[in-house]
């Protein structure tokens, strides 16, 4: 919601452009003022004020001001931020999967596709030349640099998913030019990771990191050898469960995976994968008629 009152402000006519700048400086305050108080605050008449309001999209003010509040609330802290505590199973259905779209999508629209055809570049020449790719992610993370290296294991990559921060130093201190690490990370602030981002970059290898832009870990992705891939939304990674966060990483593994299977060609990779689902089916206890 603020995004789009932010993008629809040059649109605006004069007046309405500072009601607008009133509710992006301070949304909490604006959904819980009466009307008077916001014109006296942004200088234009009420009627200006519910005017703004339809002009983005809005049946008037109560109706702007109960869908803010919906956006600008806080959730419960440590657990999710789009939720409150009274809400029923159908309330949290809604929100949990409002709020795991809408982060999607807009990271559909940000998505970096130069960055994008850099790994996935790094990543196939790698595959080619039978080069190392290993993960590296510490706690939740870790666990999405594991379904990292299931993605590229089916594909017939013999990659390595590392979450001891001992253990990745040693993997990176053995890193050569033409192998590529993956550090995935959501804060971008975990002491473990930036010290293997910077042994494997000064051992040329090619450096993938997802992160958060603007952290440590993402200021350090600049160079040659180096790719941010960055993985902004909206959850607070101090007071909330990484729940969005790990659905966007793991759609970013997804794209490189896709990339690079399309890369390496069907012929080479089509008779692996039939194989390997005609053999799973032996495991399964029913079979389709």
């Amino acid at each position: 919601m603020l995004d789009r009152i932010r993008a629809s402000i040059p649109a605006l006519p004069p007046a309405e452009q500072r009601v607008a700048k009133l509710v992006l400086n301070d949304a909490r305050t604006f959904a819980s003022l009466p009307v008077s108080e916001l014109a006296d605050r942004a200088h234009v008449s009420k009627p200006t004020v519910v005017r703004f309001c339809r002009s983005v999209g809005y049946d008037g003010l109560a109706d702007f001001k109960l869908k803010l509040a919906g956006t600008v609330n806080e959730g419960v802290p440590f657990v999710h931020r789009a939720v409150d505590e009274d809400d029923k199973p159908g309330d949290l259905i809604v929100k949990v999967i409002d709020n795991a779209v809408s982060a999607l999508l807009k990271y559909r629209n940000d998505a970096a596709g130069h960055a994008f055809d850099r790994a996935i570049s790094a990543l196939t020449e790698a595959v080619r030349k039978g080069r190392r790719i290993e993960f590296y992610g510490v706690g939740n993370s870790g666990i999405v640099a594991q379904d990292a290296q299931h993605k590229f294991f089916r594909l017939g990559v013999s990659a390595i998913a590392c979450s001891d921060g001992h253990v990745q130093v040693m993997s990176a201190t053995m890193l050569q030019p033409g192998d590529c690490a993956v550090v995935i990370s959501n804060s971008g602030r975990s002491r473990d990771l930036i010290d293997v981002v910077d042994i494997a970059r000064r051992k040329g290898a090619m450096v993938i990191v997802i992160t958060c832009s603007g952290s440590p870990l993402a200021q350090m992705a600049q160079g040659s050898n180096l790719v941010l891939l960055a993985a902004d939304h909206p959850e607070d990674y101090d007071r909330y469960s990484p729940m969005v966060s790990r659905l966007l990483h793991l759609t970013i593994i997804d794209i490189l995976t896709t990339g690079v299977a399309l890369r390496v060609g069907q012929q080479t990779l089509r008779p692996m994968l039939q194989e390997i689902k005609k053999n799973l089916r032996a495991k399964r206890y029913a079979q389709p008629e």
